[in-house]
């Protein structure tokens, strides 16, 4: 029995097979009853001379057959399962449990939950408490210790981060929780990918208490991510890695998708052997290229395997002009040679075909470029002057060079960010007291903060910009003599820009140097993106941009939630990934920065288990295959036993005859256990049936149940229950009112007429209700019924019936579009809403500011003696954005699960009150209305 993958709960039953023997000998003295036959005379006269013969014993299949029956029935009772899982954690020490749930972990999340949930059951058949806490999760977030119940419950309302995972402050709080505890252990359900001092987290948990660790890793070698994409001449190169430890050659399909997610373009990228990176080039036009706004590696669902791509991204356009004609005979002399040698790697470069201003200009902006560079032009005619300024004014980046025409230029030009003195400035020569002066270091306030000061740089030649109180402000780059070196200002949603030395290396040796190359590069970098560095002239540098989309665990892109905060940029350094800032776009439409997963240098390499003092047990994700035999069991004595019954119908006689039909009616009913033994599946087809059992509309008409629509995604239905099972209890502190257990429903096939409410979150990811649901909710609307739909979006966008919606507000839309939708109105003041128990102005929920739609007044009529709006009848809809349950959802210990936004703990008290206000409304009608006529009524009743 030991080498059979086969256990028993109740192992002592199965002594009943010692009486296997005596039901034998049973069986063997019982005969079968006789058959009992009517003939005629005739027929029994001939039959005088037979021998009558009568069974002794009961035929040896039958005496088989119930002893099987028997066999099974202990069996059964045994409770046998099949492949019984052994339990990893025994004995009532704490027990700590460790989830990463950063970025690479969604795609085997679910195994993970399975595991971390037999480890908590095996934690509760023992008695022993649980700290639970998942490494990418907030730094104030409870880790217990928790019963078995609570820690349940916080497993399953944690979820996959788009962040990399953060092991030193979490080992760190869970060591400073089990400072005082002895003999835990830890079970680490780890995603496999190192991180930096990841290592050092681990073994700072060496005498903290910890007195065992099991070790769960899995395979990495089918993760991916994207790291690059550079926008190049001839198409975008996409740069990919996978784990260091995969040597194995494999490809990927990498599809790029426009800002409604339509794919517009793939390429495969392979993996050679033995190499952790991969490009591939995606050939297409520049117009179709400046469209991609994610590229997506297929078949894989996780932030790192989606790359967003922002303006900085796309390739512009840049037109070049030049003052004065190039010598073919002598390039480098050419005022564009080092200008196209700088910007061909990253721009698409446009020159005019007619040499004279007046048509070269317009021609070059029917072209539609993001910049506009010339290369020391004097005056220009003022039509072409106007055009040039408009275009500017409109969006465009002007950046022009100085040289002997713009010096000698004695008119005021408007197309210059400063203005400049008449002739130009000699360091360094015969007739001059100064030498040639090299670069100062970059002011924090233009856009070329970060770059390293050039050393070799050094000026010759300049034109000067007359002394101003903005001067300061407008100089981007200086000299070491404190006169400015490259200035620009912002005019209107344009941008000018004025290097006070030539393009060629003939004032200055700055256009044969690496740091003019960084300079234009990201000059035209920030041309038509979001918030150029230059118009944030703060002293600090830094630059606040609000969240607009984020990635979330699947690398779908979605509304930011209640946790994203504004991305700060400081001195134009690269901002980091982490819970206040998940990948994403950040700023606003139109103009957004992308804030991606991975860097340029990233890379996955595998966690390696490090030399721990403390015992340590490798353990692997599995999923429980053991499988309980006690139904099948009994289902098989159900059926011998309708078996044996059949067999003493037909040797009695019954089944040979005009029994036939009644034999048919019992063997149905005696069918029927074995019918029944299957329980789990045909229970659940109960569950699953339109009609409910007796015993579910009596649990429904029993007390009054709040009801919530399950939508199928975990995450959202939890937050649904929590929020409505604190919604009842704060209804039994506050009422006579006494509400059940919150009960989730599914439209298309439960009863909906025993709830008084039902709350709906509307989620855009949930597939669309069928139209059976949706003629369900019109009916149970039409009959009285409330349905209080929570688009839970107020963070994103208010509510709102204009054409500019939220995901979850379209999807709203879509599903009102099949109901009959009386007209809507923000709740009145002397609605009976606002006075149904509490008094209240407004309905917030976890965001504040999103209307309350209810069904509209017939009459808008208010009366002074009448303080509350008359009506009849109940509102059949309402509609918020503010997400009730998110403000009720609390644990079992009374503490909120989530925050309130803003974070003002009156918000929360005030939602309560809503609430309450909303179901004493939905269960008394327009009760409140009505007492106006009370004084009325006393007084007749006087008389």
């Amino acid at each position: 029995m030991n080498a059979l993958p086969l256990a028993f709960g109740a192992p002592a039953i199965l002594i009943g097979l010692i009486a296997l023997p005596i039901i034998w000998w049973l069986l063997r003295v019982t005969p079968p009853r006789p058959v009992t036959e009517i003939f005629p005379p005739l027929k029994i006269l001939a039959q005088l001379l037979k021998k009558e013969e009568t069974p002794n014993k009961s035929p040896w299949w039958m005496t088989l057959l119930r002893l099987l029956l028997a066999a099974f029935v202990i069996l059964a009772l045994a409770e046998p399962v099949w492949n019984p899982r052994a339990e990893t954690l025994t004995g009532k020490d704490p027990v700590a449990i460790v989830l990463d749930n950063g970025w690479s972990s969604n795609e085997e999340w679910s195994s993970r939950k399975d595991t971390a949930e037999r480890l908590i059951s095996d934690a509760e058949n023992s008695g022993a408490l649980i700290y639970i806490l998942g490494t990418a999760e907030k730094a104030n977030t409870d880790i217990g210790p928790f019963d078995a119940n609570t820690a349940l419950e916080r497993l399953r309302a944690m979820t996959v981060r788009p962040i990399p995972v953060d092991r030193p402050a979490a080992f760190a709080r869970l060591k400073t929780a089990l400072a005082n505890v002895s003999g835990t252990r830890l079970a680490y359900l780890n995603d496999g990918v190192d991180t930096p001092q990841a290592t050092e987290a681990v073994k700072s948990l060496e005498g903290s208490g910890i007195a065992s660790i099991i070790w769960y890793q899995p395979s990495i070698t089918s993760l991916v991510a994207l790291r690059q994409a550079v926008n190049n001449a001839n198409g975008l190169t996409v740069r990919a890695v996978r784990p260091s430890n995969d040597r194995g050659q494999n490809g990927i399909t990498i599809g790029a998708f426009d800002e409604k997610g339509r794919r517009i373009a793939e390429t495969g990228l392979v993996f050679t052997a033995g190499e952790t990176t991969g490009e591939a080039v995606i050939n297409a036009p520049y117009e179709l290229r400046n469209d991609f706004h994610t590229l997506r590696v297929d078949g894989t669902a996780q932030a790192g395997a989606t790359y967003l791509i922002d303006d900085n991204n796309k390739r512009r356009r840049v037109a070049l002009l030049s003052g004065s004609e190039a010598d073919l005979s002598q390039p480098l002399l050419s005022p564009l040679y080092y200008i196209s040698r700088a910007l061909e790697p990253f721009a698409d470069l446009l020159r005019p075909r007619n040499p004279e201003l007046v048509r070269a200009v317009p021609e070059l902006l029917e072209q539609k470029p993001s910049v506009f560079i010339m290369a020391d032009i004097g005056k220009l005619p003022p039509e072409t002057e106007q055009t040039l300024s408009d275009w500017v004014n409109k969006g465009g980046t002007l950046i022009r060079f100085a040289g002997p025409r713009l010096a000698g230029n004695s008119d005021q030009d408007p197309l210059l960010p400063v203005t400049l003195r008449k002739g130009e400035r000699s360091l360094g020569g015969t007739l001059s007291w100064k030498e040639s002066q090299p670069v100062a270091a970059f002011p924090e306030n233009g856009p070329f903060a970060g770059l390293p000061t050039p050393q070799d740089v050094t000026v010759t030649r300049q034109v000067l910009a007359e002394p101003s109180s903005d001067l300061y402000d407008k100089s981007w780059a200086n000299l070491a003599d404190g006169t400015p070196l490259v200035t620009g200002e912002t005019r209107e949603r344009g941008q000018l820009v004025l290097f006070h030395v030539t393009p060629e290396a003939t004032w200055s040796n700055l256009p044969i140097s690496g740091s003019f190359v960084d300079m234009l590069h990201r000059l035209v970098s920030l041309s038509n993106a979001a918030g150029p560095l230059a118009n944030d002239n703060t002293a600090s540098g830094s630059h606040v941009l609000p969240p607009y989309l984020t990635l979330n665990a699947e690398g779908s892109l979605t509304p930011p939630n209640g946790d994203t905060r504004p991305l700060l940029i400081r001195n134009g350094a690269s901002p980091q990934v982490s819970f206040d800032n998940p990948p994403g776009f950040y700023g606003v439409e139109g103009a957004m920065t992308a804030l991606n997963l991975f860097k340029p240098d990233g890379e996955i390499k595998p966690l390696v288990r490090p030399d721990l003092a403390f015992p340590v047990m490798t353990a692997r994700y599995a999923v429980d295959e053991s499988l309980p035999l006690r139904g099948p069991l009994l289902a098989l004595a159900a059926l011998l036993l309708a078996l044996d019954a059949i067999a003493v119908l037909w040797l009695g006689g019954h089944l040979r005859r005009r029994y036939r039909t009644t034999a048919a009616a019992s063997l149905a009913i005696l069918l029927l256990p074995a019918i029944l033994a299957f329980g789990p599946s045909l229970a659940h087809a109960q569950q699953n049936d339109s009609k409910p059992g007796d015993q579910t509309i009596l649990d429904a008409v029993n007390a009054t149940h709040l009801a919530y629509v399950i939508t199928g995604d975990g995450a959202v239905d939890d937050v649904s229950k929590a929020g409505l099972l604190g919604l009842s209890k704060a209804l039994s502190d506050s009422t006579a009112l006494e509400p059940g257990e919150p009960i989730g429903v599914n439209p298309a096939t439960d009863e909906l007429a025993f709830y008084p409410l039902i709350y709906w979150p509307v989620d855009a990811a949930a597939k669309m209700p069928a139209p059976e649901a949706i003629a369900k909710i019109d009916a149970y609307m039409q009959q009285g019924g409330t349905v209080l739909f929570d688009t839970r979006d107020q963070d994103a966008a208010a509510i709102s019936f204009d054409n500019s919606t939220t995901p979850a507000n379209q999807r709203l839309r879509d599903i009102l579009a099949g109901l009959n939708i009386p007209p809507l109105e923000p709740v009145p003041s002397d609605h009976v809403l606002t006075k149904s128990f509490y008094i209240l102005q407004d309905f917030p929920g976890r965001y504040r500011g999103s209307p309350l739609w209810v069904q509209a007044s017939l009459s808008t009529e208010t009366r002074s003696d009448r303080p509350v709006r008359a009506g009849d009848g109940v509102t059949p809809i309402m509609i918020t954005g503010n997400d009730f349950a998110g403000a009720w959802a609390a644990n079992a210990d009374g503490s909120p699960l989530y925050p309130t936004i803003p974070n003002d703990p009156m918000q929360r008290v005030y939602a309560y009150r809503a609430g309450i206000n909303i179901v004493m409304y939905m269960l008394t009608g327009n009760y409140k209305s009505d007492q106006v006529h009370v004084p009325a009524l006393l007084e007749r009743l006087g008389n």
